[in-house]
């Protein structure tokens, strides 16, 4: 019986758990936390909240949320194994619309925090506080 477990891990899987693929494409740093983003809502899977041990295959529509964005990806590949950033990417591709939306974003996001302080210059008191909110994250 451990013969056939061994088989499996070393031939390429047609499905494999929703946790172990997201850990597996690099789109989470540990499989604790691909679990916590699955069962907090921040995959979903056709409009769906799946569990984590869903098992997806070649052709799966997924949408991520991490932090501000929101990719939509398409499961090109499936691994059970955390391989080389090159190799993950293969994993998956991101639609044309996603990618535009999260630049787009980006770029909004990056100029509405330079426009926030670029006409004010702060008086004594607010630099006293910026400076004493620095020392406390030292």
């Amino acid at each position: 019986m451990s013969n056939n477990r061994q088989d499996a891990g070393n031939n390429t899987p047609g499905k494999v758990r929703l946790d172990k693929w997201l850990w597996a494409a690099r789109l989470f740093k540990t499989r604790a936390l691909a679990k916590d983003a699955v069962e907090g809502g921040k995959v979903s899977i056709d409009g769906h909240k799946p569990k984590p041990g869903k098992e997806i295959a070649i052709g799966t529509v997924l949408i991520v949320r991490q932090g501000w964005d929101e990719r939509t990806l398409l499961v090109t590949g499936v691994s059970e194994q955390r391989r080389s950033a090159p190799e993950a990417q293969l994993l998956y591709t991101e639609s044309d619309d996603s990618r535009q939306k999260r630049e787009t974003l980006a770029e909004q996001r990056k100029f509405q925090a330079a426009g926030s302080f670029a006409n004010e210059k702060p008086d004594k008191k607010e630099r006293r506080q910026r400076q004493a909110m620095k020392a406390r994250y030292e």
